[in-house]
């Protein structure tokens, strides 16, 4: 806008230049032999002039329009209404469409922001419903005398709690994976422990539902630069939903490795089974997204990815529907990954 302003100075400058150069021609002033074709020359300035002012007046005016059309769309997005958009009502120079764009864009981010922490409020107030009514209804029934407040009552009352518990801690960890808050404390870590570790509290689980658990690591597996704790999570998140999915008769089989140079730890989580649900299969690392019947939170896949994110590291999964999953995990261990901002 400024480059146009200028722009109709000098030109305006330049025609009345011209203006001045033709009144002088004709009154004789400026005369001789050459006096005619200077007469025509303004006169050839001024006619352009006069068009180049008409197409920058247009041009003024289309972006004036579409600046007013976007001082109206800040308004309604001030006001809560998500949905606004300068859309086609974009005109003008280059750098006012392109401003234009930008802002839809900004607006577009607003409104599935918006629209994410509505679905968020209303997934987290339904998961601390259901544990929340089994507690009171509980309570109640012991204060009524219904039911004796005896050990296997007491132990419902307690289970409904952890689970509030881990929900609420899932929760927070993602709160901080977001902020950027997530502290990490990595160190030499022994892939083929860690692993173990993950693993050995699903056994008992998994022989009761006929599927058999395996751990796979090579035997000359350098250590990893890892926070132990945070892989281990991730991996437990992992072996908790194969579990669920792996029907009688299943396996899953977890295994590590180091790339060539050594600069990367690969994890795998693999089962057979189903494959994800279709309505999973499109966003499976995005919060509170389950499939039909599933019992879990919804926030596990959430939480590895930001886990392996934070460590600079990435996980992708392979759906093969009617054969199973895979989720893969990279995580950098040629260094340490970049320490976490205080919080």
């Amino acid at each position: 806008m400024g480059c146009l302003f200028l722009g109709l100075v000098l030109l305006g400058a330049w025609i009345l230049l011209a203006i001045i150069v033709s009144i002088l021609g004709a009154a004789g002033i400026i005369g001789g032999p050459g006096g005619g074709i200077v007469q025509a020359a303004a006169l050839t300035v001024i006619v352009v002039g006069v068009i180049a002012i008409g197409s920058m007046g247009r041009v003024f005016g289309a972006s004036a329009r579409t600046l007013d059309t976007l001082i109206d769309v800040a308004r309604r997005l001030e006001n809560g209404d998500y949905g606004a958009r300068i859309g086609s009502a974009a005109r003008g120079p280059r750098p006012v469409r392109q401003l234009a764009r930008a802002f839809d864009t900004l607006a577009e981010r607003l409104e599935a922001d918006e629209t994410a922490r509505q679905a968020l409020l209303a997934d987290v107030s339904h998961e601390l419903r259901t544990p929340l009514a089994i507690i009171r209804g509980n309570l109640e029934a012991i204060a009524d005398g219904v039911h004796p407040a005896d050990e296997a009552h007491l132990a419902a009352l307690v289970e409904e709690t952890v689970v509030m518990e881990r929900l609420v801690e899932d929760l927070r960890t993602l709160s901080l994976a977001e902020a950027g808050r997530l502290t990490l404390h990595p160190e030499p870590t022994d892939v083929d422990v860690l692993l173990g570790e993950a693993v050995e509290p699903f056994r008992v689980a998994a022989a009761e539902a006929g599927v058999e658990l395996s751990v796979s690591v090579p035997v000359d597996l350098p250590l990893a630069d890892v926070d132990p704790v945070r892989i281990r999570e991730v991996v437990s998140n992992l072996v908790t939903n194969a579990v669920r999915h792996t029907p009688r008769g299943g396996w899953i089989r977890v295994e590590g490795a180091v790339s060539r140079d050594g600069s990367t730890l690969h994890l795998a989580v693999e089962n057979t089974g189903a494959g994800l649900d279709p309505s999973v299969a499109e966003r499976p690392f995005e919060r509170f997204v389950r499939g039909p019947g599933s019992k879990g939170s919804g926030l596990g896949l959430a939480i590895a990815r930001d886990l392996v994110e934070a460590h600079g590291g990435s996980i992708s999964v392979d759906n093969r529907p009617g054969e199973g999953t895979v989720f893969r995990i990279a995580l950098p261990v040629g260094s340490n990954p970049p320490p976490a901002p205080p919080p």
